[in-house]
């Protein structure tokens, strides 16, 4: 087991991170963290157009907000 955990240690850590290591030794925190930034980037523009999309979907009218889950309600 002591094998398999060290391959995906080697897996990450000197193949997929190695891109980071670029990062790392570079003096602006901006220019450091750009990933980080294009991460939220993306993020903002999809939590927006899902928003668009349910504010659509609600003005159409079509969901069923009916309460039918127990009788008490």
């Amino acid at each position: 087991m002591k094998a398999f955990f060290e391959s995906i240690q080697d897996l990450f850590v000197d193949g997929l991170f190695v891109p980071y290591d670029f990062f790392r030794f570079m003096d602006s925190w901006a220019l450091s963290n750009i990933i980080n930034w294009l991460f939220m980037l993306i993020g903002s523009i999809a939590f927006v157009y899902w928003m668009l999309e349910l504010k659509k979907y609600d003005a159409k009218g079509e969901e069923d907000k009916s309460s039918t889950s127990h009788s008490y309600l």
